[in-house]
């Protein structure tokens, strides 16, 4: 977002007037339009309204304290929400309980959440990972998807809050990731969970997450996860794709955003060459456990989606891809305000619930050379 000092350098040869002008105060609502893209459908726009209400400053312009204070678009969808009186029904569940996982190096904060089902069989378990940039954002923020993917998939979930940048900077959230994996796994039983029906998803950072997970799994003596379900994932490195020139400035997710994400996360340009975060570029995909992919239009993400499901195809490995229309990144746990995030919501729901249903593949082990052998933190 173009700042106001910018706004009068760009105005200084119209004249002394105009540049007090583009200084003075303004409604920040009148700065730049809710939807930048003009794409947006009615039921999103009127959600990126009712953000833009809220008056969130560039996450550019914040320390990454700032950032995790200030209104996110989870509160957008609230206030959203109770102005149309939606109580949304469709997210109960059985139950939910805050819980702490012994992973190592250090124990994670996790939620707990359990489906209403009609009987006492085991359940499979999907391990959920947030969104956030890998610096902001955290279970609460996110409860909203978990809910969802409790209800729809029939499973228990474990929504996992990893540490983050610029405290502890990559590839710390992605070792969080594997340790609670390598947790649930060990403790699936306990969990009232089926140790061979385990899966990973995420959002965002959060689906970067769930990929690698599943990567190191493969590469490890950690069982594969049944299934990945990646929603607009982190996946690539290039900020000139053709969605990031698109929606450069897109809400809520845009550009200068990402630049400062990476800022706040990695330890220097040399991280963007590690695969963990070039998957589409750099990661070995083959092996994988099938994928539910889905990314959102108005999104810097989308092409790399695109290439991502390209590069999974080629490699072997099942996906099933959908790019929503209309709406914008973060769009997924919008329920209560959005018909298409009641779409995706149901397609993941689907989709997990076929595979957990299915019988368990079997997984032929790495060639010996291939990949290196990397034992996660316990």
């Amino acid at each position: 977002m173009t700042s106001v000092s910018r706004r009068g350098a760009l105005l200084l040869p119209l004249g002394l007037a105009a540049f007090a002008s583009a200084c003075a105060p303004q409604d920040p609502t009148m700065m730049m339009p809710a939807d930048p893209s003009g794409r947006a459908d009615p039921e999103q726009r009127a959600l990126l309204e009712t953000l833009q209400r809220l008056n969130p400053r560039p996450i550019e312009a914040l320390s990454a304290a700032e950032a995790r204070r200030q209104p996110s678009y989870a509160d957008a969808v609230k206030v959203r929400a109770r102005e149309l009186a939606n109580t949304n029904p469709g997210r109960v569940i059985g139950s939910f309980e805050d819980i702490t996982i012994s992973t190592l190096p250090a124990p994670l904060r996790a939620r707990l959440y359990r489906p209403i089902v009609a009987h006492s069989r085991p359940l499979p378990l999907i391990v959920y990972f947030h969104g956030g940039g890998w610096v902001i954002a955290d279970i609460e923020t996110y409860d909203f998807s978990a809910r969802a993917l409790s209800r729809l998939s029939e499973a228990l979930v474990l929504s996992v809050h990893y540490r983050q940048g610029p405290e502890f900077r990559f590839p710390t959230a992605h070792d969080d990731a594997n340790a609670a994996y390598a947790w649930a796994v060990r403790n699936a039983a306990s969990l009232g969970a089926d140790p061979g029906r385990i899966a990973v998803a995420g959002e965002s950072a959060g689906g970067n997450l769930a990929l690698n997970t599943a990567i190191l799994a493969r590469d490890t003596r950690l069982p594969l996860p049944r299934a990945v379900a990646a929603i607009y994932p982190v996946a690539g490195v290039d900020l000139n794709t053709p969605s990031y020139q698109q929606f450069a400035n897109a809400k809520p997710l845009n550009r200068p955003a990402i630049e400062w994400f990476v800022r706040n996360y990695t330890r220097g340009p040399q991280d963007l060459q590690d695969p963990r975060l070039d998957l589409v570029g750099k990661a070995d995909l083959a092996g994988l456990p099938p994928v539910v992919l889905v990314n959102a239009e108005i999104d810097p993400l989308a092409s790399d989606g695109q290439r991502l499901a390209e590069k999974l195809r080629a490699a072997g490995v099942p996906v099933a891809h959908r790019l929503y229309p209309g709406v914008t990144h973060e769009f997924f746990g919008a329920d209560a305000v959005l018909t298409r995030a009641r779409e995706a919501q149901e397609f993941v729901g689907a989709e997990m619930q076929r595979i957990f249903a299915a019988p368990a593949a079997a997984t032929a082990p790495a060639p010996a050379g291939r990949r290196p052998m990397r034992r996660p933190a316990m």
